[in-house]
């Protein structure tokens, strides 16, 4: 098989998990406006296909010059390990998303590329990094981003409830219509977030490929790319999401208007954030646990425990696993090309 074929295939794969990744967590960029009641699915989609081609335009491509210097590899070798990652993220999302649970298509990619590395080039085909000027880089960088993130998004969730449940204490019920209307404009900010953080770890791996091949001199996502990825996510919101919607909607914490407001605005700036210093952080960590800083500050005993403990163990399983599924797949692929 021709080295152009192979190239060809992966990056369809690359769009493929992009899909997956609308799944799960472009699908929780619209869960608190479709919960609340605040829009029909088909109007969160036109908002969520907006964000989606905005974000990735228009936000920079900090992100994905992070995920695009994690493998240290030789070009043969880069293609297989990337293809071996994207088979790994794949497989698991679609796992994950059969049964409901929003797990982190950012955990899969990433324990994916660390897995196939690993097996292709050692320890030292992973660029570890950290921190460098303030921005994260390599492996470690990622895993801080995607660590600190559910933090700051339980913060930000009970925090802006605490303040907005004080300011509106006196409020009638009537004003669960101007907040549902106000809805609207943190749950487009929440789609271009997303767009801006996640369509970026695709845009990466594509790029990655593109310079390993030969097509691209320097590390540059061309626009097709972002187009391409901003396209294949919204896709899989469309055709798959909701399943998620209702996990994160009312299967963790049954929300109001005023709580859908507050998660999905906190959730957003969280996440543009990480954008902003290129730390890729995930949109499902970081909405899920805005939901339960939500319920935490109001009711506790009302968070649905049993689905949040599911939701943690698949967040914890998710880089082992999917970094042992590429390891697994590494060595097919690498006959392959």
């Amino acid at each position: 098989m021709s080295a152009f074929t192979i190239l060809v295939i992966v990056v369809v794969l690359a769009m493929a998990f992009d899909v997956t990744n609308g799944f799960h967590d472009s699908a929780n960029a619209v869960a608190a406006l479709v919960a609340t009641r605040a829009a029909t699915p088909a109007q969160a989609l036109v908002l969520a296909t907006l964000g989606h081609v905005l974000g990735p335009l228009l936000a920079g491509t900090a992100v994905a010059d992070t995920v695009g210097g994690v493998i240290r590899a030789a070009p043969h070798e880069t293609v297989a390990a990337i293809a071996a990652a994207l088979t790994a993220a794949i497989g698991w999302n679609l796992i994950t998303w059969k049964f409901g649970l929003p797990s982190s298509s950012s955990h899969a990619l990433v324990g994916g590329l660390v897995g196939a590395a690993v097996l292709a080039g050692g320890l030292s085909g992973v660029r570890w990094g950290g921190f460098e000027a303030g921005r994260p880089t390599g492996v470690l960088g990622v895993l801080a981003g995607l660590a600190i993130s559910p933090m700051l998004g339980v913060a930000v969730g009970a925090g802006g409830i605490y303040l907005g449940r004080r300011s509106l204490r006196r409020a009638r019920r009537e004003l669960n219509v101007l907040l549902r209307k106000a809805e609207w404009a943190t749950a487009s900010a929440l789609p271009f977030s997303h767009g801006a953080n996640d369509a970026q770890k695709t845009m990466g791996v594509v790029t990655l490929l593109l310079v390993a091949e030969g097509h691209l001199s320097t590390f540059a996502v061309p626009l097709w790319v972002r187009v391409a990825a901003a396209a294949c996510l919204t896709i899989g919101t469309a055709f798959g999401g909701w399943r998620i919607v209702r996990t994160v909607g009312s299967g963790v914490y049954r929300m109001q208007p005023l709580d859908g407001l507050v998660s999905q605005g906190g959730s957003a700036a969280v996440i543009l954030a990480g954008a902003a210093v290129g730390a890729p952080v995930s949109t499902t960590h970081v909405v899920a646990s805005s939901v339960v800083g939500v319920g935490l500050e109001q009711r506790a005993q009302h968070v649905h425990w049993a689905v949040v403990r599911e939701i943690g163990a698949a967040w914890i399983v998710t880089l082992p696993v999917s970094a042992a599924i590429a390891a697994a797949a590494y060595p097919l692929w690498s006959a392959l090309s």
